[in-house]
C-alpha cells in the first residue's frame, strides 16, 4: 500500500469534485424544459455576483428553486448512504455491507412514518417537529443495525453469511411492516408511497439543508476519525484488539454515526437503494482499500452517483418522472448480483 500524503488525497478529492461540478451543470441544464449553456452560466453568474434580480422569474424558479435544491439534495443523500455503506461494510467485514441490504433502510423508513403518525398527536413547536421525522428515522436505523449485528454475531465473531441473510430477512419483514401501515393510513399519509421509492422532489425550508449539512460533516467527521482503525479491523477484531485498538468505542462510534447518516438521507429522499454497496467498490478499486481515501472519495462518488440517477429519473420518461430509487435499483441490481457471485465463488 502507498503511503498516503495530504497532497495525494487532496489530488483525488479534486478529480472527483471537478467531475461532481460537471455532473451539477448536466443536471442543471437537462430537465423537462430545456436550458441553454449560455444562459445558465450567465444567470449562475449573476447568482455569484448577487445579481438574482435579473434573472426572469420562470426561468429562475425552474433552475434555483426546483434544479438547484434537488441536486444540493441528492448530494447530501449520495455522500451519506455512500459513508454510512464503506464504514459497515469495514466495521463488519463484509463487502456486501450496506443501509439497504442490511434493512438498515428500511428501519430508517419505518421509524420516520411512526414519527409522522404520531406528530399530529404531540404538541411540539415548528422547529422540534422538524427534527421529529430525522429523529425517528435515526432511531429505526440504530435499532435495526443493532438487531442485524447480534445475528450475524456467533461466539464472539461476525459469521458474514448469517449477518447478510440477517439483514436481508430484517429489511423483508420491516418492509412488509411498512406496506401494512400504508395500507390502513388514510389522508396525506398515504401518497408516501412513492416517497419510499426514493424521492428528492419533496420541498424542504434552507434551514433542512443546514441541518443536512451540518449533520452530514459532523458524523462523517467522527467516522473519519476512526479510519486507521478500520484499516486494522479488516484483520479481525482480535488482531485489531491486539494493535491497540479500542474496538468498542469504534463499534460504538461508526454504529451510532453511520445510523445517523442513514436516518437522515432516508428521512428526506426515502429508499434510495444500493449507493451503499455499490460506490464503495468502485471507489475501492480506483483509489485502495485505505479508509483514509477511500471515505472522503466515496462520499463525493456517492453524490456524483445520486446527481446522476436523479437527472436520469427527470428526463428518461420526461415530463413524467420515475422515483431515483427506480433508477439506483436498476443498475445497482445487476452489479449486486455479480459482487454476490464473487463473493460466493
Amino acid at each position: 500500500m502507498r503511503p498516503l500524503t495530504l497532497r495525494r488525497l487532496l489530488l483525488q478529492c479534486l478529480i472527483l469534485i471537478v467531475i461532481l461540478f460537471f455532473v451539477v451543470i448536466v443536471a442543471l441544464k437537462f430537465g423537462a424544459v430545456p436550458v441553454s449553456l449560455y444562459a445558465l452560466g450567465r444567470d449562475l453568474l449573476r447568482v455569484i455576483f448577487g445579481q438574482s434580480s435579473q434573472i426572469s422569474t420562470d426561468y429562475g424558479l425552474i433552475i434555483l428553486n426546483i434544479r438547484l435544491p434537488r441536486i444540493l439534495l441528492g448530494i447530501i443523500v449520495g455522500a451519506s448512504l455512500s459513508v454510512a455503506g464503506t464504514s459497515f461494510q469495514a466495521l463488519l467485514r463484509n463487502p456486501l455491507a450496506d443501509p439497504f441490504v442490511l434493512g438498515v433502510s428500511s428501519g430508517a423508513s419505518l421509524g420516520a412514518i411512526l414519527a409522522l403518525i404520531a406528530e399530529p398527536h404531540l404538541a411540539l413547536s415548528p422547529v422540534f417537529s422538524a427534527l421529529l421525522t430525522p429523529l425517528g428515522a435515526f432511531l429505526g436505523a440504530a435499532a435495526t443495525i443493532a438487531a442485524v449485528y447480534f445475528l450475524g454475531r456467533h461466539e464472539g465473531q461476525i459469521d458474514s453469511t448469517t449477518l447478510l441473510l440477517g439483514g436481508v430477512i430484517t429489511g423483508s419483514f420491516l418492509s412488509a411492516i411498512i406496506m401494512f401501515l400504508m395500507s390502513t393510513l388514510t389522508g396525506s399519509l398515504r401518497g408516501i408511497t412513492f416517497w419510499l421509492m426514493g424521492d428528492l422532489s419533496t420541498p424542504l425550508q434552507k434551514s433542512v439543508y443546514w441541518f443536512l449539512g451540518i449533520g452530514f460533516f459532523v458524523a462523517a467527521g467522527a467516522i473519519y476519525t476512526t479510519a486507521s482503525d478500520l484499516n486494522l479491523l479488516l484483520a479481525g477484531e482480535k488482531e485489531a484488539m491486539h494493535l491497540g485498538v479500542d474496538v468498542p468505542r469504534v463499534r460504538l462510534v461508526v454504529y451510532i454515526a453511520a445510523s445517523f447518516l442513514t436516518g437522515l438521507a432516508v428521512s428526506v429522499s426515502g429508499v434510495v437503494g444500493y449507493v451503499g454497496l455499490i460506490v464503495p467498490h468502485i471507489m475501492r478499486f480506483i483509489f485502495g482499500s485505505d479508509h483514509r481515501t477511500l471515505l472522503p472519495t466515496a462520499a463525493i462518488g456517492g453524490a456524483i452517483a445520486v446527481v446522476v440517477a436523479d437527472t436520469l429519473a427527470r428526463t428518461v420518461v420526461a415530463p413524467t418522472e420515475v422515483p431515483v430509487g427506480a433508477v439506483t435499483a436498476v443498475i445497482g441490481a445487476p452489479l449486486f448480483i455479480y459482487l454476490l457471485r464473487k463473493r460466493l465463488t
